[in-house]
């Protein structure tokens, strides 16, 4: 007998059919569940950022360590998104986000007790296996358990969990460290991630169904190993390449990435012809506007990114603040994200791309501005009230780029290959974060020139002291040193600022290779 209240099917779409046993009531406690780890790993990419300056101090962390530790989170994070999501197309999302979910919990920890620079810079890539491998569950459940009617307000739900937890990062970052004080404290911002993913290993237990699509396993391990090789062959110069003055070495190993990205592309072609399933689609490609949408996607994420990690120094480091003092300056910017974010869908609909030139826009625009405070204004003088404007409208701008951005981009392939669309999207996202950090980090501590501050404060002290400035050396020393500091690190991070916008720029220039209208629902 036939079911007379359910609807027949637009022609050519197959009829949604709820997951048998699953309840509305269950669908939309799965869905909380799955919000809470979203929430706590992407909280982590975030939230490192105001702690970088006391773990320097703490384990005395060099320059190189300091990018590590938000590239090598961002970069393990984006090269399992893709076969995360295929396991669990064939075995079952509930296991793959448990299995990601407790990766991403005992690496916290392994992190907070981390004793020196390689034990955190391990824990950190662990922590981004974890979150990639549990990520990819969450956009499936919501498609597998929602009917389409409803999956706008789940994905809407999403997209406010992506937005506020990247926001609230600093601050949340800040409020740890000065809790439980800055030699220390940073080990908190691991630490909380435990009674959170124990909490959502046990609900992921009792609440979520085992579901799965039943597709057959195709993980491309080479294509993961020749792309997960390139990338690391192009990060490691960049990061490592300005602390140990460009030797010849990193100049082989970029000449090495390139080759190994080269041989990626052959193999996935090679692999499509012979119709197996490849890591990375070559059909994608096909299209002109998701080749320019996945550069896109790439560029501006390595422009948001960065802000966080150039302002959290230059606060900290170079003006002497509390990593509190330093989250609560990014607050403009977290508001703004979130009333954006909310208004993004709607704003969508009527402008169509405009929304995302709208959005990137002012997050070149509240970037240059940036730039130009910091190029005018000595490090000295500089207050939070002086960045609020120029923060509130880079978090304007973002809120609404960043929940239709993916949608736009998906738009530009064919229905049947949206799936493999939004998991290269994904991908590049968080590659594109770990370039920008590796690039940035490298410019601000190239142009920070750190190693020559000590010999200029012991002249400027002597110079003092001859002038009869202050009355002891203790005086002098310490109110020079904060000086220089200011100085070399404003004069960095004006730099690093201007190649953040420089990247917003590119990003708003590619906006134009998106459609103008898509359906979004």
């Amino acid at each position: 007998m036939t079911d007379s209240t359910r609807t027949a099917p637009p022609s050519g779409r197959p009829q949604w059919t709820p997951p048998e046993g699953v309840s509305e009531k269950r669908a939309w406690a799965s869905l909380a569940v799955l919000m809470v780890g979203l929430f706590m790993s992407l909280l982590d990419t975030t939230i490192v950022n105001v702690a970088l300056p006391t773990i320097r101090d703490s384990i005395n962390a060099d320059e190189a360590t300091l990018a590590w530790i938000i590239s090598g989170y961002a970069l393990a994070f984006g090269l399992v998104l893709i076969p995360a999501g295929r396991i669990g197309d064939s075995i079952g999302h509930k296991w793959v986000f448990f299995a990601g979910l407790a990766l991403f919990t005992a690496a916290s920890l392994f992190a907070g007790v981390a004793q020196d620079s390689t034990q955190l810079i391990v824990a950190r890539v662990l922590q981004g296996l974890g979150g990639g491998i549990f990520f990819p569950p969450v956009t499936a459940f919501i498609q597998l358990l929602f009917p389409p009617m409803k999956r706008g307000k789940a994905f809407a739900i999403l997209g406010a969990v992506l937005g506020v937890s990247s926001a609230l990062g600093p601050i949340v970052g800040g409020l740890l460290i000065q809790a439980f004080g800055e030699q220390s404290g940073w080990r908190y911002i691991f630490f909380v991630n435990l009674p959170i993913g124990v909490a959502g290993l046990v609900a992921a237990v009792i609440v979520l169904p085992k579901l799965s699509q039943g597709a057959k396993l195709s993980l491309d391990g080479v294509g993961l190993v020749l792309l997960a090789g390139s990338l690391v062959a192009l990060l490691v110069p960049l990061i490592q390449g300005q602390e140990e003055g460009w030797p010849l070495w990193t100049y082989l190993s970029i000449a090495g990435g390139i080759v190994l990205l080269v041989l990626f592309a052959f193999w996935e072609r090679r692999l499509a012809a012979r119709g197996i399933s490849p890591l990375v689609p070559p059909r994608l490609f096909s299209h002109a506007a998701f080749t320019g949408g996945t550069i896109l996607a790439l560029v501006y994420f390595a422009a948001f990114t960065s802000i966080f990690f150039t302002i959290a120094l230059l606060w900290q480091a170079g003006l002497g603040n509390s990593a509190l003092e330093s989250g609560l300056v990014t607050i403009p910017f977290a508001i703004g994200n979130i009333i954006a974010a909310s208004q993004s869908d709607r704003i969508a609909q009527q402008l169509g791309r405009g929304v995302l030139v709208l959005g990137a826009g002012l997050v070149f625009l509240g970037l240059i501005s940036l730039w130009v405070i910091l190029l005018t204004i000595p490090g000295t003088d500089l207050t939070n009230w002086m960045l609020l404007g120029p923060l509130a409208i880079a978090g304007v701008g973002n809120g609404f780029f960043i929940a239709p951005n993916s949608r736009f981009i998906v738009a530009t392939v064919d229905q049947s290959e949206a799936g493999a669309a939004s998991g290269v999207i994904g991908t590049m996202q968080r590659i594109g974060s770990a370039i920008g950090i590796a690039v940035v980090s490298s410019v601000l501590f190239a142009v920070a020139n750190l190693g020559g501050v000590a010999d200029e404060i012991k002249q400027k002290v002597g110079e003092a002291l001859k002038a009869g400035t202050y009355a002891t050396p203790e005086l002098a020393g310490e109110a020079i040193s904060k000086i220089v500091l200011a100085a070399h690190f404003t004069e960095a991070a004006t730099v690093a600022m201007f190649v953040s916008a420089c990247f917003a720029l590119v990003a708003l220039a590619l906006v134009f290779t998106l459609p103008k209208r898509v359906q979004l629902h």
